[in-house]
Formats: structure tokens, C-alpha cells, sequence
């Protein structure tokens, strides 16, 4: 089942749209695709941020964005992204917890990024 929502950010854009499971390869994988609003992007203190909170689940974890991909628990590969503000990134997450994670990491997205 997809299902897939819609906010508008404040210059008219997505601000994030969620398409709930996927399939690749077989196994399921949930993920969300965001715009960054944060004026500097992903840079080293929401990145760190980031990190620490995705490291609370045990589910896998992927962030995709500017032609690259990187495992959202490691920061110097998050960092290494170049993720700038008005980008659209990929989050795709993988595992036992992916249900909880899903929700805790698009809200972290919605309230740091």
C-alpha cells in the first residue's frame, strides 16, 4: 500500500511528501522525500543531531541527496553530502523498528531542517 501526502512550505514548495512503504528488491523499505529549509543546509550541528537521534533505532537508515547517498548514523558521510537549503533529499529506512523510527525522523526533519 503507498500512500503518499503533501505540505506546502512556505515559498509554495513541498515541504515534505511521504510515500509510506516501497518495495526494492523484495524487502520493504519505508522513506520520506524532504526539502531542506534550513539556511545553511545540512550542516555540522543538525547533522550531529541527526545523527544522534537516528542512532536510537536499530533500523538501517539512508539519506539520498545531491547525486549521493550516505548512512544517516555517520556524520562525516552526512556531512560529505552537500545537502544545501531548497535541495530535496531521500530517506529510506530499513528494519525492525522502521514504523516508530519513520515517525520520530520525519518530525525531527519537520522541526530542525
Amino acid at each position: 500500500m503507498n500512500l503518499r501526502r503533501e505540505a506546502v512550505g512556505q515559498q509554495g514548495g513541498p515541504l515534505y511528501k511521504t510515500n509510506k512503504k516501497t518495495e526494492t528488491g523484495g524487502a520493504k523499505v519505508k522513506e520520506f522525500r524532504f526539502t531542506i529549509n534550513d539556511p545553511v543546509g545540512i550542516h555540522a550541528r543538525p547533522a550531529g543531531l541527526l545523527v544522534k537521534k537516528a542512532a536510537e533505532f536499530q533500523s538501517k537508515m539512508t539519506i539520498s541527496g545531491n547525486g549521493k547517498s550516505a548512512d544517516a548514523k555517520k556524520l562525516i558521510k552526512l556531512m560529505s553530502l552537500g545537502i544545501k537549503q531548497g535541495m530535496e533529499i531521500t530517506y529510506q529506512i530499513e528494519g525492525e523498528d522502521e514504523e516508530t523510527a519513520y515517525e520520530a525522523m520525519l518530525n525531527f526533519f519537520k522541526e530542525n531542517l
